[in-house]
């Protein structure tokens, strides 16, 4: 069986993996108020979804040709863990900052130097978190052609961040799809739709007018 996006956005929403609220937004750790919060670390508990994603993944990936699999921790982790096992590559993980102690590692794993490596999320959101890890990667000497990642907001910085910094990203599924999805189901209403439109399409001015930051 092929993950179509609605798929892959019907998984999340079983799951509970998303959540949509917005009439009571959710605070995220910047202090932004969001009308949508993502936890795809749900999905690790649904076996048949989960394989349907690493299968997605991995075809996805194989146009890439790398020869590294890089997880962003934490939650980017366990999808490469899976993509690089089906793909019989060697995988890393990549810290969002160098630890403070030992050897003071960020990409943890084999030498990163000289790989083609793709990296592994399980959400984008503005896109630098992601950006930074491939950064990382950059760094220790590898090449990192792209991002992959299970879901995206969508939102404009993100394309902007990545193309600046000149990676390809490519996501499973979409906020479009998740909107007609919510939809369908009765999750939102046309309020609801309009509420989280606006918000892509300017999530601070959205945030401060809901009282965030």
């Amino acid at each position: 069986m092929t993950l179509s996006p609605r798929d892959l956005v019907a998984s999340l929403l079983d799951a509970g993996a998303v959540r949509l609220q917005p009439r009571d937004p959710f605070t995220w750790a910047s202090g932004l108020k969001s009308p949508i919060y993502c936890d795809n670390r749900q999905l690790l508990g649904f076996p048949e979804a989960r394989g349907l994603i690493v299968e997605a993944l991995v075809a996805r990936t194989a146009s890439f040709v790398p020869t590294l699999i890089a997880g962003a921790a934490t939650a980017g982790v366990p999808w490469a863990a899976m993509v690089a096992d089906r793909m019989g590559l060697p995988m890393a993980y990549v810290r969002p900052t160098p630890k403070n102690h030992g050897m003071g590692r960020q990409v943890e794993g084999p030498l990163a130097k000289g790989h083609r490596a793709v990296l592994i999320e399980d959400l984008i959101s503005t896109g630098m978190s992601s950006l930074k890890c491939a950064d990382a990667l950059r760094a220790e000497g590898a090449e990192v052609p792209a991002v992959l990642a299970l879901f995206s907001y969508g939102l404009p910085q993100a394309e902007r961040a990545f193309a600046s910094a000149h990676i390809g990203f490519d996501v499973l599924g979409s906020f479009e799809v998740l909107s007609t999805e919510a939809e369908r189901r009765g999750i939102l209403d046309a309020s609801g739709l309009a509420a989280l439109k606006d918000w892509r399409s300017d999530t601070v001015a959205w945030s401060r007018a809901h009282g965030g930051a």
